[in-house]
């Protein structure tokens, strides 16, 4: 069964899976092509599919807009983001682990480029679904509220 708003036929809740690669130091961002937050910095992600895994969908989101691949993934943030502006999202971030190969832009629809920062020193503006994500990431927090 899924559960909708009635007035808008949306899905309550939306679940992203975020992934989080880091090298070196450096985490890999992605500048946003949307209509939705352009030109933003944002994570590897995307929408949990009905009957998917969580894992399965961080590992589908990966390599469809980077072209890598990881050995697994290591669960490491929930973030229950009630934005006002679109959505109430749950976000769940995961770490790759064992990344293979050099990340490509594999959906230049969706994506201007992919591009690693130093994790202190991220570029601005991050997306505004993942700015607290990324944040809570790096500063170690696994859950915000």
């Amino acid at each position: 069964m899924e559960f909708k708003n009635l007035e808008l036929g949306r899905p309550l809740f939306p679940v992203g899976i975020n992934v989080f690669v880091v090298r070196d130091g450096k985490i890999l961002l992605g500048r946003r092509k949307s209509d939705y937050h352009d030109g933003e910095w944002g994570v590897p992600g995307g929408h949990l599919e009905e009957g998917e895994r969580m894992i399965a969908c961080a590992a589908r989101e990966l390599t469809e807009e980077t072209g890598l691949t990881a050995d697994s993934f290591t669960f490491v943030i929930t973030d229950n983001d009630p934005r006002q502006d679109k959505f109430h999202y749950i976000h769940l971030g995961f770490l790759a682990d064992g990344v293979h190969g050099e990340p490509h832009l594999a959906e230049p629809d969706k994506c201007y480029g992919w591009e690693w920062f130093p994790l202190d020193n991220l570029p601005s503006p991050l997306f505004i679904g993942h700015k607290k994500i990324i944040e809570g990431f790096i500063a170690g927090v696994t859950f915000l509220d």
